[in-house]
């Protein structure tokens, strides 16, 4: 199995910590996110690990030879030139990701005691296109899911928007943990192009294609995009 992990965010909301870094190379405790996440994804054993890079990529770039990989496989998904999205980012990295097995597309600004190997194992029973760990957590986007937790929709609680794509009873809101398994079958049903959301992409498959949610309910999951979140994970940990 392979690994994306998705890096090239702009970081906005960590100001003034991506002033003059990329978001992959703020520190939590000494330790950079992008290395957190390296270890994180090796749990699964990976083969390979693919780092897609746009905003200050060269550090990302002189950090990686740095530190030798981490003596781990490591390739770049270079979107320098463009800024891709998560969907965008997923088909920039298709030649990259292959088409023999699932890989594992994981957020590097998470910070999360999951067992990936659940998330797998899952993911294998239920047979999908795909499939998101999700939480029971207060946000203002949710995705929709049905009893059987595939995907059916999503919902903005702020503005009132709702997109709804399979027709479902005792819809449930859950937020998604930036983790999730992919088919590569799923390259073949992407029409977009350029600069797109993958849940966007979801939205449109998840009314014809099977797209689970595994309730992650494990103990620690952060979202480490601000400072102020940045500083409490500091301090639980």
């Amino acid at each position: 199995m392979k690994a994306l992990i998705l890096a090239a965010g702009l970081g906005t909301r960590l100001g003034p910590f991506t002033n003059d870094k990329p978001k992959a190379l703020v520190e939590l405790n000494g330790v950079t996110l992008l290395e957190r996440a390296i270890r994180k994804v090796t749990e699964l054993g990976v083969s390979e690990i693919i780092v897609n890079i746009h905003h200050f990529g060269d550090q990302i770039i002189e950090f990686l030879i740095r530190n030798k990989n981490f003596h781990l496989p490591i390739s770049l998904s270079d979107e320098r030139d463009q800024l891709l999205d998560t969907g965008g980012a997923l088909l920039k990295a298709r030649s990259l990701l292959g088409d023999k097995e699932p890989f594992l597309v994981y957020n590097v600004d998470i910070l999360t005691s999951l067992h990936l190997e659940d998330l797998l194992a899952y993911h294998t029973l239920k047979g999908g296109l795909a499939t998101m760990a999700v939480r029971s957590r207060e946000t203002q986007r949710y995705l929709l899911f049905n009893p059987q937790m595939q995907l059916a929709g999503w919902r903005n609680t702020k503005t009132g928007e709702e997109t709804i794509v399979r027709d479902d009873n005792d819809l449930q809101n859950l937020a998604f943990s930036g983790i999730q398994i992919v088919q590569p079958e799923i390259f073949p049903l992407i029409s977009e192009s350029g600069k797109f959301s993958v849940i966007q992409l979801y939205l449109r498959l998840a009314k014809s294609q099977s797209i689970f949610g595994f309730k992650d309910t494990s103990t620690l999951w952060m979202d480490l995009g601000k400072p102020e979140q940045l500083i409490q994970a500091e301090k639980l940990m």
